[in-house]
């Protein structure tokens, strides 16, 4: 009888620390962790200023970062597989520049907005040519890069500003979704995120972007073609700059060369803060959309309460670093955890 009971305590027991165990890897999840973040950033805020939690301030807060959240998707697949690309601002700003110049020639809607994909996935692609091709860093090539798109549209600009666009024109960067209060930026980037959750998670290719990200030489003599890969990635980062562009000019109705101008940074910073390893080989598209959420109304927050573009830019320096070391110390808490319990079961 009492062997029956030492047995149903030790059941019992057991069960506690699986419970505890499931729900210490539950709270720990980065994804989990941002939400709490989030929440605590609209409790905030929302004590802070009566406009914060508001919905229609919210829904229009979301123009402000759809266009790098929308970057932030390809970004995803670039950094997966430990590149990177800090050209990325500058090619906005190039593809803008043909917007702008093309617009005041009086080009339709359509040619502007096919102008600007196309410019942006040549740049894109010249990037992966480049890196690929030349077996040089990502980084020392998009920072090469950076200067000449950059270069080209400062060039060709200089002070000059390009206001004139066709009735219509601000539709997507400005207007809502008809009989809501839902920007259209912000749809577009809800279904870009969702075709690039299927992608990454349910396909070949996603898994692919692992293995490259985890070990390239693995992934090469495993029959993936790493190079194509990489070159796709960074041609698709063109193409969706590209859009960014159409999407931010029509906001603004104002291209000037130093459009999009530390984009670089937020951008990246989006992707790392969602949890994708700086690294390469983890990561998840979900993770980067609760990211985008957490520093857009951030800054929407510190907007409304006048914070200065300065003070911004220091918080979302910040964050860059606390998202690449605090992953490693819940790996580290992880690993150290999960050491002391086969310590404490011999």
């Amino acid at each position: 009888m009492s062997e029956n009971k030492q047995f149903v305590a030790q059941s019992r027991l057991i069960d506690e620390m699986s419970l505890k165990n499931r729900l210490v890897e539950f709270i720990t999840k980065w994804e989990v962790i941002l939400s709490f973040l989030i929440v605590i950033v609209f409790v905030f805020f929302s004590n802070m200023t009566p406009y914060f939690l508001d919905w229609f301030n919210l829904m229009n807060a979301t123009f402000q970062f759809s266009e790098k959240a929308i970057i932030a998707l390809p970004m995803i697949f670039i950094i997966m597989c430990g590149d990177i690309d800090i050209s990325i601002a500058s090619i906005i700003a190039l593809c803008a520049y043909v917007i702008g110049i093309s617009a005041e020639a009086g080009a339709s809607i359509p040619s502007l907005i096919v102008l600007s994909l196309l410019v942006g996935t040549v740049a894109g692609l010249i990037n992966g040519l480049l890196i690929t091709g030349l077996n040089m860093p990502a980084i020392a090539v998009t920072l090469a890069t950076q200067s000449i798109y950059r270069g080209i549209a400062t060039g060709m600009l200089g002070e000059h500003a390009c206001t004139k666009y066709p009735e219509g024109f601000s539709f997507f960067g400005q207007e809502f979704i008809p009989g809501t209060i839902i920007p259209f930026a912000f749809v577009l980037y809800l279904v870009l995120m969702l075709v690039f959750f299927f992608v990454l998670h349910k396909t070949a290719y996603g898994r692919r972007l692992y293995a490259i990200g985890n070990s390239a030489e693995t992934a090469r003599f495993s029959g993936i073609n790493v190079r194509r890969t990489r070159i796709l990635n960074y041609t698709l980062t063109g193409l969706f700059c590209g859009i960014a562009a159409v999407l931010l000019a029509s906001r603004i109705l104002s291209v000037r060369s130093n459009i999009a101008t530390g984009w670089d940074l937020e951008i990246i910073t989006l992707v790392v803060l969602g949890g994708v390893s700086i690294t390469g080989g983890r990561g998840t598209v979900f993770g980067v959309f609760i990211g985008s959420l957490l520093v857009g109304y951030l800054k929407f927050g510190m907007g409304l309460l006048k914070f200065s573009g300065t003070v911004m830019t220091i918080v979302i320096g910040s964050l860059l670093i606390t998202a690449v070391l605090l992953p490693r110390l819940l790996d580290m808490y992880k690993a150290n955890r999960k050491l002391r319990m086969q310590q404490g079961g011999l």
